[in-house]
């Protein structure tokens, strides 16, 4: 059947999935999004009808690709850029090092940032990428851009750490040669940006004659936007958009997606523009965007003026709009609720902290069916930290595990964590005292006057540890939250008893870019995953025998929820 959808629904990519950049080849669309200090780097999406989308790949899985041990919160893969030539993929990224704090009023610290942009290129999508091709360090954002006549040009924002200087100086170029895989030539600044100010995300294109250049401005806040200029040739002098900027929500706080910028173009099969953008879905009235910065869609128009804008001239982003003409429509099997580990593969959803070296965190070998976490640093650990979760994509929903942990000390922790980054994370864990073991939760808030938080322990009677269980076993106690918008609520039981609700409810708004200090990067989302610390040093661990995530409605009591 030959059906096509007459509408999408945006966010196509919900939860934390920034900076796409998107490509067609042939009838294959994909898209590449940011993973910043989660591991493996750079999610990649596949879609036949640009309605339903399914992460397929990321890249970047090994040492020689990507080490972010260390890398600060919201650091690492920045903005990746996907482009298809010479039957290659080509992938951009930037693995960020250190952020600098003086973008922001208020923030100390000096404004000196490290970044390093990488190429890598597979056949496939879902194959081997290669080692990386080093290109430059002077600033963020890198896109590649094939031209007509087969040659290639970086192009990066460029950061200006000097006193009194604008941060974001402007769009630079310079020529790559693949064949000495390395760039040439001169580098130039083609495009300095508006008023706006903050002139980053750029992408070129051709289309008759004309070289366009789209970047993103005003911050990946409130004020973002997407900005675009051309020229007749490729080093400028590049005029600006007559409406300034094409596509942004700045002005417009009744809107459902919020922030909107950072965006790519694709043409489809039928010659119909498509414009990817980031995007975010606050709470009412523009609250906290706990599900981070999402990847949204929307078809574009060249007026007569040769100019690029919304189908409808508002230039503002849309929860519907028009499917492609003539595309068939391919959705995707929905994925389990719940998985039992029974495969020695990490769930696709799932993903780690910063360390290339996955055997030192975890296994789903070391005892069949479950995923085994082995205890490391804390879990505000840059560093070795065994934190495993997926994205949350919804406002509302719920989230359980069984986990079987027998701690020996008050250094050895292990349960159920809400995470956004190592300073804002609501975290239930096992652990044991001077009266025996206990349940408590952990809450780094960092908008409160005291910036970390316990509730008073919860004892849990242990039993008998059964046959068969490891030595580091216990008996299996499940761990439940439940989250509707800014309420978090957790429980707990032994298996196969009643569920006890903790009395005190969380604030699920601190998992939120919004909810920091000043100057601190928060460019990622919230998480929601198993994590086990052994600050002795002794690597004691916990078995998770299953991870349960559904999304449901809104509830006025979640102890009414019959689930789980």
């Amino acid at each position: 059947m030959d059906a096509r959808a007459a509408v999408i629904t945006n966010p196509i990519l919900r939860g934390f999935n920034p900076d796409p950049s998107i490509v067609r080849v042939g009838d294959d669309y994909f898209i590449a999004t940011s993973t910043f200090e989660w591991f493996p780097g750079v999610q990649i999406h596949h879609s036949r009808d640009l309605v339903h989308w399914r992460l397929v790949a990321r890249p970047l899985n090994r040492a020689s690709q990507l080490d972010m041990r260390g890398d600060p919160d919201s650091c690492g893969v920045w903005a990746p850029c996907l482009t298809h030539a010479d039957g290659l993929f080509h992938l951009i990224y930037t693995d960020v090092k250190r952020y600098g704090r003086t973008t922001t009023a208020g923030a100390s610290g000096a404004s000196l940032r490290d970044f390093h942009n990488y190429l890598v290129t597979s056949p496939r999508v879902d194959g081997e990428w290669s080692d990386p091709v080093y290109l430059n360090s002077s600033g963020f954002d890198p896109s590649l851009f094939h031209d007509d006549d087969g040659r290639k040009y970086l192009v990066n924002m460029l950061w200006d750490h000097r006193p009194g200087q604008n941060r974001f100086g402007g769009i630079v170029l310079q020529e790559y040669s693949p064949t000495k895989r390395t760039l040439v030539g001169e580098r130039r600044n083609i495009f300095t940006g508006t008023a706006i100010g903050f002139t980053e995300a750029p992408h070129l294109y051709k289309r008759l004659g004309w070289y366009y250049l789209l970047t993103a401005e005003g911050g990946t806040g409130w004020g973002h936007a997407v900005t675009m200029a051309r020229s007749r040739t490729l080093l400028g002098p590049y005029e600006l958009h007559p409406d300034t900027y094409i596509l942004s929500a700045r002005h417009r706080p009744d809107l459902a997606l919020q922030r909107a910028g950072h965006a790519d173009l694709v043409e489809t099969q039928s010659g119909e523009t498509y414009m990817v953008y980031l995007c975010g879905r606050p709470l009412g009235n523009r609250g906290r965007c706990t599900l981070g910065r999402e990847t949204a869609i929307q078809p574009m128009t060249w007026g007569a003026d040769g100019w690029l804008r919304t189908i409808d001239g508002g230039g503002v982003p849309h929860v519907e709009v028009p499917a492609p003409r003539g595309l068939p429509v391919e959705p995707h099997d929905v994925a389990p609720a719940r998985d039992d580990f029974d495969s020695e593969r990490l769930p696709i959803d799932f993903q780690w902290l910063r360390s290339p070296a996955p055997d030192d965190l975890f296994s789903l070998r070391a005892r069949k069916g479950h995923l085994r976490l082995y205890g490391r640093e804390t879990i505000g650990s840059l560093f070795t930290q065994a934190l495993v979760a997926r994205r949350q994509q919804a406002h509302c929903f719920s989230a359980a595990t069984r986990v079987e942990f027998d701690p020996q000390h008050f250094q050895q922790m292990a349960g159920l964590v809400c995470y956004y980054n190592s300073t804002k994370f609501h975290y239930l864990y096992l652990s044991r005292d001077e009266t025996g073991i206990h349940l408590r939760v952990m809450s780094a808030v960092p908008d409160s006057v005291s910036a970390d938080a316990f509730t008073p322990p919860v004892p849990i009677a242990t039993k008998e540890r059964r046959k068969g269980v490891p030595a580091e076993g216990g008996a299996p106690v499940d761990l439940r939250v439940e989250v509707d918008f800014e309420r978090l609520r957790f429980a707990y039981r032994p298996a196969g008893e009643a569920w006890a609700w903790l009395p005190q409810q969380f604030d699920a708004s601190i998992l939120s870019d919004e909810a920091t200090a000043p100057g601190l990067p928060n460019f990622t989302g919230a998480f929601v995953g198993m994590a086990c610390q052994d600050l002795a040093g002794t690597g004691y661990a916990a078995d998770f025998d299953w991870f349960e995530y559904r999304e449901r409605p809104y509830v006025v009591d979640v102890s009414d929820l019959e689930l789980l």
